[in-house]
C-alpha cells in the first residue's frame, strides 16, 4: 500500500463509520416538538456534528491502523481474495 491507497483507504473508512454514527442519539425537531416552520419534523434539532466527527475520526484511526498493518504485514494478499484465478498468470 502507498501513501495515495492509505489516505484513500482512511477517507473511505472515515465515511462509513461517519454516516454509522450520525443517526446515533439523534433527537427529531418532531420528537421535541420543536418544529422549525419550513423544515420537516424529521430535521434533526440538535445534530452534535462536532463530537460526531471526534468520535468517527478516532475510531477511523483505529481501524485504519488494524487494515494498513494487516495489509502491509502481507497477511492478506491479492492472491489470498482472488477467488476467480484472474491475477495468476
Amino acid at each position: 500500500m502507498n501513501l495515495t491507497g492509505g489516505i484513500i483507504l482512511f477517507a473511505v473508512i472515515w465515511f462509513l463509520v461517519f454516516f454509522v454514527v450520525l443517526p446515533i442519539r439523534l433527537k427529531t425537531q418532531g420528537d421535541v416538538d420543536q418544529i422549525v416552520p419550513g423544515t420537516q419534523a424529521g430535521a434533526p434539532h440538535e445534530a452534535h456534528l462536532g463530537a460526531k466527527v471526534k468520535i468517527t475520526t478516532a475510531v477511523t484511526v483505529v481501524l485504519w491502523a488494524i487494515l494498513a498493518t494487516v495489509l502491509l504485514s502481507g497477511m492478506i494478499t491479492l492472491e489470498d481474495i482472488d477467488f476467480f484465478n484472474r491475477l495468476r498468470r
